[in-house]
């Protein structure tokens, strides 16, 4: 099963060789960050537009809690998640901010991951 997600960098004539670097360092950091299983769960457990704390996370997805800490950060570094402290728990829920193509781009691997798990079935 093949999955295909198409990122699309716009190019312009005035755009400076660190600018193209930079711009792609971004695409990356953007792709691995959902390229993790524990991570694209997580994104589609937040989907549903809950918060969730870090330790119903834990307990949905069966990862430790420094593990599901890190793999949120990682998400939140991103820009996909934002947290939110209540008390000793941190929340998560997804950006409210995230641009539409963020969103399409979440929306497509959320996809290519059920076609993936439903294959394997």
């Amino acid at each position: 099963m093949h999955c295909l997600i198409q990122v699309i960098v716009p190019r312009s004539g005035s755009c400076a060789h660190a600018q193209e670097k930079e711009r792609h360092a971004m695409i990356v950091a953007v792709l691995s960050s959902l390229a993790e299983p524990t991570r694209l769960e997580a994104m589609r457990l937040l989907a549903d537009g809950s918060e969730y704390c870090v330790c119903e996370l834990m307990r949905k997805l069966g990862a430790t809690q420094s593990r599901m800490s890190r793999h949120m950060q990682v998400l939140k570094q991103a820009g996909f998640v934002v947290d939110r402290r209540d008390a000793q728990w941190v929340r998560y829920k997804i950006n409210p901010d995230l641009s539409p193509r963020l969103v399409r781009l979440v929306e497509a691997a959320l996809e290519c991951h059920i076609l993936a798990r439903e294959d394997a079935v």
